[in-house]
């Protein structure tokens, strides 16, 4: 199973994901977490220019350093994995592309959706669990983490963008949501963080993911 964790800056998908994966462990998963950018050897490299806020990259630049990062982490880690039979969770995957390159830099999104399935290999998630909060609330989290960890700089491509932007992209995850019923679950990430992690094991359990 191909599962995707989504949402906008500070939605508290990774500490989630923190929590989750002992949890796992423990029930004897056999599972990758993985991420994006930067789930491959290549990727982690691309990670640092996608990320770096001192790049000066065009919309266009950025979606094909993205596009590459998916191709690769595609071929080198999320396939291998799901053909050995473990389950593989993502930290982002298409779905960033179309929110935050689509919505949030305005570009066409039809057009995303179909370099995002060549650059995958028209490999999609079997479940996306998108995290909604708004943007006020998450940039102010987002930022604050960053400045804490000392990475504004280097991690703080995205958290410089405007409000509107991260409106834009909150809009683009409650289409996808409405869009693709069948794979997307979306949780309420302003509530504490045990009732945040409450509702994905849930919502895994409704897919056969029982955790204890």
């Amino acid at each position: 199973m191909f599962i995707t964790f989504e949402g906008i800056e500070g939605a508290g998908k990774t500490s989630i994901l923190d929590r989750l994966c002992p949890a796992l462990s423990d029930e004897g998963i056999s599972f990758v977490r993985t991420l994006e950018p930067g789930g491959s050897e290549l990727g982690r490299s691309l990670r640092a220019l996608l990320l770096d806020k001192r790049y000066a990259l065009t919309k266009e630049a950025e979606l094909f350093l993205y596009l590459a990062d998916r191709s690769q982490h595609v071929r080198e880690v999320i396939r291998p994995a799901l053909e050995r039979g473990d389950m593989v969770i993502s930290d982002r995957y298409i779905d960033s592309t179309l929110c935050y390159q689509g919505h949030g830099r305005e570009m066409n999104v039809e057009r995303l959706i179909r370099l995002c399935g060549f650059s995958a290999g028209d490999l999609w998630p079997d479940l996306t669990i998108i995290f909604d909060l708004d943007p006020e609330i998450s940039l102010e989290r987002a930022r604050r983490r960053n400045l804490e960890a000392g990475t504004t700089v280097t991690r703080g491509r995205f958290e410089a963008e405007r409000l509107d932007f991260h409106r834009r992209i909150r809009r683009g995850y409650l289409a996808l949501a409405t869009q693709y019923p069948q794979r997307c679950r979306t949780v309420d990430a302003s509530r504490p963080f045990d009732d945040v992690y409450n509702q994905v094991t849930a919502v895994l359990e409704g897919h056969g993911i029982s955790l204890d």
